[in-house]
């Protein structure tokens, strides 16, 4: 498994605000753009976005739905990787004093990444990770910071 934590210093609800947004997910997910919402409330149970996954000049549609939330605490994602299979992504969130604990959990799921997942594999979700929680920091101080002082 790949698990990797940071700390964000801002408040449990503001790091739930920039998770709690569809149109927010490519924000801070390594790879997506142009999320929003396709069925259900985000981030509700059984609530899925859909994206577009960019490389270079590929691209593809992509879809995560949300398996477990209890706000603002947690929520546990399914991403659909086309033929790979899907991931399960959990974060949990928790206070640090006035600050907030993100820890990410991310593994293969179903299908044939599922299968082949292996210590490299783990060594390659670390770097996303790394990615992924420094884009998640800065959504969050930006979107806090636009809040506490607008222009």
């Amino acid at each position: 498994m790949a698990v990797r934590h940071r700390l964000i210093e801002r408040p449990v609800e503001d790091v739930w605000a920039v998770l709690a947004d569809p149109m927010r997910y490519g924000d801070w997910v390594v790879g997506t753009a142009k999320s929003r919402p396709h069925e259900g409330l985000w981030p509700q149970v059984d609530a899925s976005i859909t994206y577009t996954v960019r490389l270079g000049r590929w691209s593809a549609q992509g879809r995560t739905v949300v398996r477990r939330c209890t706000a603002p605490h947690v929520l546990e994602l399914e991403a659909e990787s086309g033929r790979l299979g899907t991931a399960r992504i959990a974060l949990k969130i928790r206070p640090w004093g006035r600050n907030t604990l993100v820890i990410i959990d991310e593994h293969p799921l179903r299908g044939p990444a599922a299968k082949l997942h292996n210590t490299v594999v783990d060594a390659l979700v670390q770097l996303r990770h790394r990615s992924m929680l420094a884009r998640l920091a800065k959504a969050v101080e930006e979107t806090a910071d636009r809040a506490h002082h607008p222009s």
